[in-house]
């Protein structure tokens, strides 16, 4: 069965639960016609021996519970997490982001979800590459972000019984280690956790394997995908927005890339407690046949290294 390749079953390991969402099929947006269609994909992402799902931008898998529950028992898939944009830095965007992931959070909560994903807005277009924001955040702005990112956790804990977690990303204001530190000391620990993404890490300038020895209590959740070095050092000195250096190839399916795999598993395996590690690799847009075998490569390299099970 697909589920018992979830966990590997040495004790050093076992409490690394491996999962995937539509990232890992090239799908940035709930509806975008160079996008593979969700039924596909989730065919597909059972096909590959995944079992544990996290449903990725809100919209793209049904939004109704019961479908949504209906469609992942179909496939054996436990769904973990749900994931939302929201502006937290402006105060006229409060409500709106409040609605969304109030939206999001009651699906997710009757589907048996634990983790909801806050990812921050880009200060760049992700298809026209556009500013559209202030790329270094003000005092004031920041100050928001914090007060807005402790209130949004704490509705999300208080009621829906979800643990939000904040996401790095690039071309984000939540993407070098400076960054980090500063969400860590400034936001509740009781309501703000930290999704590790290693990808967006790595992009930012930092290292996964550093966070999780620095702040070993904040770390939540795991995002797990490489980036190749060579194009991130590109894509900061020449410049480029996010979106570029995706479309030029950055995102790498590990061995390739960085971080080193193996001693980021070791890492996370000494943290010694229960977590989720969702694959995923930025390939929009892409060709249809590339996530299937891409995936699979994917699932069973990360499975040699201890997360896992082939």
């Amino acid at each position: 069965m697909a589920e018992s390749k979830a966990r590997n079953t040495d004790d050093r390991y076992s409490k690394l639960t491996i999962g995937v969402c539509p990232d890992q099929w090239g799908v940035w947006f709930p509806e975008d016609e160079k996008q593979i269609h969700w039924e596909t994909a989730l065919d597909e992402m059972a096909e590959a021996g995944f079992s544990v799902m996290e449903t990725g931008p809100f919209g793209y898998f049904p939004k109704d519970p019961k479908r949504l529950q209906e469609e992942m028992d179909k496939r054996g898939f436990q769904v973990v997490a749900g994931t939302g944009w929201g502006i937290l830095h402006k105060p006229e965007a409060w409500a709106d982001t409040e609605k969304t992931f109030r939206e999001i959070a009651e699906t997710h909560a009757a589907v048996g979800a634990e983790y909801i994903v806050h990812l921050p807005p880009m200060f760049r277009d992700e298809k026209t590459w556009a500013y559209t924001d202030d790329r270094v955040l003000s005092t004031e702005a920041w100050n928001a972000y914090i007060s807005n990112a402790d209130r949004l956790g704490r509705i999300m804990k208080e009621d829906y019984g979800l643990q939000m977690v904040l996401h790095p990303h690039g071309d984000s204001h939540i993407e070098t280690p400076e960054d980090i530190d500063r969400v860590f000391q400034a936001t509740d620990p009781d309501y703000v956790g930290f999704c590790l993404d290693t990808g967006h890490i790595v992009y930012g300038g930092g290292d996964p394997m550093e966070l999780c020895r620095r702040y070993p209590e904040r770390i939540s959740y795991v995002h797990i995908k490489a980036m190749d070095e060579g194009l991130v050092k590109q894509a900061h000195d020449e410049d480029w927005p996010f979106g570029l250096a995706v479309a030029k190839g950055c995102s790498v399916a590990p061995p390739a890339g960085a971080p080193d795999m193996p001693a980021f598993v070791e890492a996370l395996a000494d943290l010694d407690k229960e977590l989720y590690v969702v694959c995923e690799q930025d390939m929009y847009p892409c060709d249809p046949s590339v996530p299937l075998p891409n995936a699979i490569q994917t699932r069973e390299y990360l499975a040699s290294i201890g997360l896992g099970l082939r």
